[in-house]
């Protein structure tokens, strides 16, 4: 198997830089009831949940999440349950996480971590959705959309992008999944999964441009 670019081509960077910071809601972290951990391909959201529970910025986890075709192979018992684990290592106790296991998208991580937390009687007035940088809009569009009462922030590892891209050992991956959340903040508001978000006309040419370079293989 070729080795997988970590260089992000001079071309391609303004217009990825453009959609990487769109995707970015430059929320102010606070401390909150609860921190949900969205699953992905992306070990560094566990990371990141255990960095921030241990600054006090919320007393309990909720890892959320099954598998995907992208994360079946490296996360084989499923993202949540791997998340947990990384978690434990990072010296969070076990009566700090919660797991929910069966969420296979962004809408079913927000839905069943909710009725997790009421089926223990968690009043949850705030939380803190750490997701992959790039996640960030969409998950927070469709928290808005299907739990509208509760206080969102968002937030991901601080890292700029070019260090993300070294993290996750793959640029095309990387560029494909900003291309196809970039698709879905639009399309999942028209089918009524979230709510609607300002597209600029940066970020749509950006987008434009990036799929006729052939990044089309997370579109719907």
């Amino acid at each position: 198997m070729p080795e997988r670019s970590t260089t992000l081509p001079d071309d391609l960077r303004a217009d990825v830089q453009t959609l990487w910071d769109y995707h970015d809601m430059h929320h102010e972290l606070r401390p909150a009831d609860v921190g949900i951990g969205l699953g992905s391909h992306d070990l560094g959201v566990a990371t990141y949940a255990a960095e921030l529970f241990h600054a006090g910025m919320f007393p309990l986890i909720v890892f959320t999440g099954a598998n995907a075709p992208t994360t079946v192979e490296r996360f084989p018992r499923g993202e949540a349950v791997h998340y947990r684990g990384h978690a434990l290592e990072l010296g969070v106790p076990d009566d700090a996480i919660l797991v929910e296991p069966e969420a296979r998208n962004t809408g079913d991580n927000i839905t069943l971590t909710r009725k997790l937390l009421e089926s223990r009687g968690i009043e949850v007035g705030s939380v803190v959705l750490i997701s992959r940088p790039y996640q960030q809009r969409r998950a927070y569009a469709t928290c808005k959309k299907l739990w509208p009462e509760v206080d969102v922030i968002c937030a991901s590892r601080p890292l700029p992008l070019d260090e993300y891209i070294e993290s996750i050992g793959d640029v095309d991956r990387v560029i494909n999944m900003l291309v196809g959340d970039t698709q879905r903040i639009t399309v999942y508001a028209e089918r009524g999964f979230a709510i609607a978000q300002e597209i600029p006309a940066e970020v749509k040419d950006s987008y434009d441009q990036l799929v006729k370079h052939g990044f089309t293989q997370r579109l719907l």
